[in-house]
């Protein structure tokens, strides 16, 4: 499978970091070789957080990503910074509940989510970020979805359980959007 460079963005307390450990942890389960690097300002909610995931099939190099396959932004300002840094070629999933604009690159695939919106209407509050994993496995089938589920059950603590169906529920919601 081709190598997946990932980067997520947004503000703290939108589940940019949790977005990031299920793509890993989907990696993992499929014996991929993973990175995943958190990054957030000191103000943690709120601030600013970003983090990046790398899947390959051979020893991640770097764990930075500095230029995505695949940009995943859940805020206005993550999309004015990161925007311009998407690979030729890759893909842009956007939350349009919370970005006003759009892109105007031709040279990536780009696609607009309501997915703030979305969870609000389905009762799937604070899972717009579960809804943009779904679009991107919908749009790179960079797993299975039984490997996504397998990743939620890993990733969703013990205590938590009962949330996993919610967190299907939202991806296979991106999915379709």
């Amino acid at each position: 499978m081709k190598d997946l460079n990932v980067l997520l963005a947004g503000f703290g307390g939108q589940g940019i970091l949790f977005m990031g450990k299920l793509i890993a942890y989907a990696g993992l389960i499929d014996g991929r070789e993973v990175s995943w690097l958190p990054s957030y300002g000191p103000e943690m909610r709120g601030g600013t957080a970003n983090c990046s995931v790398c899947l390959s099939d051979e020893p991640v190099c770097s764990p930075l990503v500095t230029e995505p396959d695949i940009l995943i932004v859940m805020n206005q300002p993550s999309f004015d910074r990161f925007i311009g840094s998407v690979a030729p070629g890759g893909i842009a999933i956007i939350d349009s509940s919370l970005v006003g604009g759009k892109t105007a690159r031709e040279d990536i695939s780009s696609f607009y989510v309501p997915a703030t919106a979305l969870a609000g209407e389905k009762g799937l509050q604070g899972l717009a970020n579960i809804i943009l994993v779904g679009k991107m496995l919908a749009e790179t089938r960079f797993c299975s979805l039984d490997t996504m589920r397998a990743a939620i059950e890993k990733a969703v603590p013990p205590r938590k359980q009962n949330l996993v169906a919610g967190n299907m529920r939202a991806v296979e919601l991106g999915m379709d959007s």
